[in-house]
């Protein structure tokens, strides 16, 4: 009781909170970025590590850089989540512009599904709220429930604003099923790690060896449904663009495991190109590959 008491007393402040306008939250978030890095150190071990690991080639002048800037973006993306609980519509879809997007589009227009991939990059909890606002049709975000059933209610609520429909992981299927015969986005995280059991394929992310969720790939092979990635462009504070980029179109045609490696490698770029946007506090790297051999006999089956 008194667990969901503390709860519930966090979620009234943050619905205040996030009356408040962007300009002010952002005042709050500089203060922010100096407790999370400076005063308290959140994760910075953690971060440290999968910047060095991820990215061997760059200096450490350079890596404490791309550290900073992380921290700095990932406290201005805090108080941006906050802001969902109350923003407009009209300030979404000012502030997340989609491009290209005619080509999803067709598809649901011919009665047909999709499937979107997409990554911890950028401000993707917008990017939730945006698909609902710019595309007609049922929208179904997959997502991993949390631990506090307080918050993830409110999470899931908050999530859910502008027609999402929200779907737990494990209820991904019963989903497809029942979406049946009408045009449907389901959209995916393609960069959270399979947990120890679930961790089937292995592969080499940002130079170190990675399980990788296959449940993309499962789903547009069984559906024939063409899989886009939404990469997600930082313009400016508060502001982002996204680009459809058509990743595949004919899954039925492709090698076990090709549409794995494709969101992979996609997301590899992304990451290159703009790293501090990425959510390096996340434990990627926790599981390492049972044997040795895993990684080689994956290698195998894909040149196979």
């Amino acid at each position: 009781m008194i667990k969901k008491g503390i709860s519930r007393l966090g979620i009234f402040f943050l619905g205040v909170l996030s009356l408040f306008p962007l300009s002010v939250l952002y005042i709050l978030a500089d203060g922010a970025y100096l407790l999370l890095y400076f005063v308290f150190g959140y994760r910075r071990k953690v971060v440290r590590e999968n910047l060095i690991n991820a990215l061997p080639d760059k200096p450490i002048k350079e890596i404490v850089n791309i550290e900073k800037r992380f921290y700095r973006y990932l406290a201005s993306l805090i108080f941006e989540i906050v802001k969902m609980n109350s923003i407009s519509k009209e300030e979404v879809e000012k502030r997340f512009i989609f491009k290209n997007k005619a080509q999803v589009q067709a598809y649901l227009d011919r009665g047909e599904s999709v499937l979107i991939c997409a990554a911890h990059y950028g401000n993707w909890e917008w990017g939730t709220l945006g698909i609902g606002l710019n595309f007609q049709a049922d929208h179904y975000p997959i997502y991993k429930p949390l631990t506090n059933p307080v918050f993830d209610s409110w999470f899931k609520k908050v999530r859910g604003r502008f027609g999402n429909k929200l779907i737990a992981m494990r209820q991904t299927m019963r989903a497809l099923q029942a979406s049946k015969g009408k045009p449907s986005i389901f959209s995916f995280g393609n960069d959270q790690a399979p947990s120890k059991d679930e961790s089937h394929y292995w592969t080499t992310f940002m130079h170190q060896p990675s399980s990788v969720q296959l449940g993309i790939e499962k789903i547009a092979k069984r559906t024939g449904q063409p899989i886009f990635y939404f990469k997600i462009n930082v313009l400016k504070r508060g502001f982002y663009s996204v680009d459809c980029v058509p990743l595949c179109l004919n899954p039925s045609e492709t090698a076990e495991f090709e549409i794995t490696e494709l969101h992979t490698r996609y997301l590899e770029d992304m990451i290159r190109e703009q790293p501090e946007y990425w959510l390096w506090s996340h434990k990627r790297w926790k599981y390492k590959p049972r044997i040795s051999a895993s990684l080689k006999a994956n290698e195998m089956l894909k040149q196979a």
